[in-house]
């Protein structure tokens, strides 16, 4: 495998290892040190917000500054994200923890363009994406083990420590970050004018498919977001809760192995449909029990549901666009899902207080309901997606 392809995976892999360190805490730490409910789930609303705000204005200073600038300029934030929220916990700040959260959510932001520097770093696409969906199971299990780990062995107020091993992850990444040489890729234009782009998000399959991801990840995120404060309104422990995350995170990322070429074989949409099945098994498992069994089976069950949608509705997007209108295109499709991940990240810990864990899960079923529908709906309305040929 291409060295810089596998030094880019280790770098994603250390920055999700971040945000799913984040996810295992973070509600626990809002639910300890936020003066209101409503508030609990700031700390990861903000990151979400930090990844939002940067997606494409990363991709504007990486065309101006190049590849490893700009990642070596996202980690320093994210790293200094994480020091703020060291002191922050250690001294009991809430909102100083929301901006060090905000500040690792810019970090992520930048990140989430590791991918496409590695298939621009490979003449072997495929493999690219499979070693960076490869990292994301690496982070899937270090990351919550690593908050158990560093709170057992080095104890403190609020897991203020766990934020000294992020601080370090983050440091392992930017030095590896300079060991990669990048191929940076100049900007062609094309001779046909670009449509506006009110022309192209007016596209049936643009609104379908941004409807699907924007529902997906939104829901999933709910969820995932809502579950440690369940599991420790019913008596579990971080540990219990974090094993639990790392299933679900195993959940999102082991299938992405195969639902490339599941899309391929069977369409964008049906993928979509299987995806929204295992999203509804999610809420069932839910409502049959709060043991620790029924967390890990449910949270495992949405992790795969959120893969199949959010990867079909990725390829359904990349259908309704030209070359030269990708970024304008994938940029507004970016800020469509994530500013509802952002309002599902913020509302995650005031419903589960206010309307409880298992009415939280029944008001997910239409929200479900909303994306099947129109999954099926453009099956039956819109000519057969164009098949992919294989070598």
């Amino acid at each position: 495998m291409n060295k810089n392809v596998f030094l880019l995976s280790c770098c994603q892999g250390l920055m999700t290892t971040g945000n799913i360190l984040l996810v295992t805490i973070s509600a626990l730490v809002g639910q300890m040190l936020s003066p209101t409910t409503t508030l609990t789930t700031l700390p990861i609303a903000m990151q979400m917000l930090g990844l939002l705000l940067t997606t494409v204005p990363a991709s504007l200073v990486m065309a101006k500054t190049g590849r490893k600038l700009g990642f070596s300029l996202g980690n320093v934030i994210g790293t200094l994200g994480a020091v703020i929220g060291f002191f922050a916990l250690s001294h009991s700040h809430f909102y100083l923890f929301c901006v060090a959260t905000f500040m690792i959510g810019v970090g992520i932001g930048f990140a989430t363009l590791y991918r496409f520097a590695a298939i621009e770093a490979s003449d072997k696409p495929a493999q690219a994406i499979s070693m960076i969906m490869a990292s994301g199971v690496i982070a899937a299990v270090l990351g919550p083990n690593l908050a158990v780990w560093v709170n057992h062995h080095f104890p403190a107020i609020n897991f203020a420590n766990s934020f000294l091993a992020l601080t370090c992850a983050y440091m392992i990444a930017l030095c590896l970050l300079q060991l990669v040489t990048f191929n940076e890729v100049s900007s062609k234009h094309s001779e046909t004018a670009p449509r506006a782009i009110k022309q192209i998000i007016s596209q049936p399959q643009f609104i379908v498919a941004a409807l699907i991801g924007m529902i997906s990840y939104s829901v999933m995120n709910l969820l995932m977001t809502a579950t440690p404060l369940a599991m420790h309104r019913h008596g579990f422990d971080l540990a219990e809760s974090a094993l639990v995350i790392e299933w679900h995170v195993l959940g999102m990322f082991l299938p992405s192995f195969i639902t490339g070429k599941l899309v391929e074989r069977y369409s964008a949409v049906n993928i979509t449909i299987v995806g929204c099945l295992f999203m509804l098994a999610c809420v069932v498992t839910n409502l049959l029990g709060v043991g620790h069994w029924y967390f890990m089976i449910a949270l495992f069950l949405l992790g795969v549901g959120w893969n199949f949608m959010f990867i079909s509705a990725t390829a359904l997007v990349s259908q309704t666009y030209e070359p030269h209108e990708r970024a304008k295109t994938q940029a507004a499709n970016e800020f469509f899902v994530f500013s509802t991940v952002v309002v599902s990240s913020l509302f995650a810990g005031w419903l589960e207080s206010e309307i409880g864990w298992q009415r939280l899960n029944v008001w997910s079923v239409p929200i479900v309901c909303i994306a099947l529908g129109a999954a099926v709906w453009f099956k039956y309305s819109s000519p057969p997606e164009p098949s992919v040929s294989r070598p």
